[in-house]
């Protein structure tokens, strides 16, 4: 469904590796974008795939790779690229057990730091996390729409057991946004590839080997792209990168929110976790306990707005994830200041609502 889903959004060319668990979408998208008129490129390596859609988003077309860590962890100097040349591409990373090339029919969720923190100089990459098939559809909409409108790299962030789990999908119950299309130029005689009218902007686009002259650079550059050391103008082209996702955070924000206004504590989840979360919430329910519950979609930029109004009068906060030291619990350190936080953590296998259950009730009696 995510490959259904990148389809749908408009991609017109993948680039991929076979890797266990994305392997499911390298599969799809090259039988399938094809025959929708598209180009699929089986590439000699992780490095090359994420070169080729680069490229073919620089000409203008809507891009997507896949992999799993240890592909992303080759792909990174190329995300880079593609973040200071402002280049919209899509990166399906379906998690598995880590570190290295770890276990690769293991799930896990243990690629959150590697997604988001893996820039030089830490600029927020927008990550969406899907917890079931229909998720994975509809965030590779808005993973597209978000690379397309703020021209950055997007991160759709799985999982091994939702990207090799076959389920039933309502298309009727879908909640699909429109489409979105970058902002383009033709014609222009003075055309500066980086020119902002606010910090917080998007320049217009022009594909490179199209009517005008394209620099496209990974080195620190004024608005015309031309190499400069430490300029205002530089330096005002990178800080536009933050701004632009700061900006647009609470637009982005996407959340499955089961809130009780006398809740005295607040589950928070992700991904396939999300699902057992959702089911302890329901036994905790149907025990007497009053406990909300918080699925988050949209990892990075933080839905801060909703973990104000989630945490507003709980007492505790429990953030269930499958990784060894709670890396999105981390994250949320500096948004929960002043509740009490715990991590529900495993690695090597799923955690269970009863997991879940237990460790609430156990701080909560």
């Amino acid at each position: 469904m995510l490959a259904e889903g990148a389809l749908a959004a408009g991609c017109r060319f993948f680039a991929g590796y076979p890797i266990t668990p994305a392997s499911e979408v390298y599969e799809v998208m090259m039988r399938e974008l094809p025959a929708r008129g598209g180009l699929a490129l089986s590439a000699p390596d992780e490095i090359s795939s994420l070169c080729y859609c680069v490229g073919a988003s620089l000409r203008g077309l809507k891009a997507m790779t896949a992999t799993s860590g240890p592909g992303w962890a080759l792909m990174i100097e190329t995300v880079q690229y593609a973040l200071m040349t402002e280049t919209p591409v899509v990166v399906a990373l379906v998690q598995r057990l880590g570190p290295s090339t770890g276990g690769a029919t293991q799930g896990a969720q243990g690629d959150v730091w590697l997604a988001e923190f893996s820039t030089s100089g830490g600029y927020t990459l927008p990550v969406f996390s899907p917890s079931n098939a229909a998720e994975c559809f509809e965030l590779a909409l808005h993973a597209f729409n978000w690379s397309e409108r703020l021209r950055t790299p997007v991160v759709l962030l799985s999982d091994k057991e939702v990207g090799m789990t076959s389920e039933v999908v309502d298309d009727d119950a879908l909640q699909l946004p429109s489409l979105v299309n970058r902002s383009g130029v033709t014609g222009a005689a003075d055309y500066a590839p980086y020119a902002l009218d606010e910090p917080d902007g998007v320049p217009a686009f022009a594909a490179v080997g199209g009517e005008v002259k394209v620099t496209a650079t990974g080195s620190a550059h004024d608005r015309r792209g031309r190499l400069r050391k430490n300029s205002p103008e530089v330096i005002e082209v990178l800080l536009h990168l933050q701004h632009k996702i700061e900006a647009h955070a609470e637009e982005m924000a996407l959340v499955r929110p089961d809130l009780d206004s006398g809740a005295r504590c607040l589950l928070i989840s992700y991904g396939v976790t999300a699902r057992a979360a959702r089911q302890a919430v329901s036994k905790l329910r149907s025990e007497g306990s009053r406990i909300s519950f918080l699925q988050i979609q949209s990892l990075f930029p933080i839905p801060r707005r909703w973990l104000d109004q989630a945490t507003a009068s709980v007492e505790a906060v429990f953030i269930a994830e499958e990784n060894l030291t709670g890396q999105y619990r981390a994250a949320l350190a500096s948004s929960l200041s002043g509740k009490r936080t715990y991590g529900i953590n495993k690695i090597g296998g799923l955690i269970s609502p009863q997991e879940i259950t237990r460790a609430v009730r156990e701080v909560m009696a």
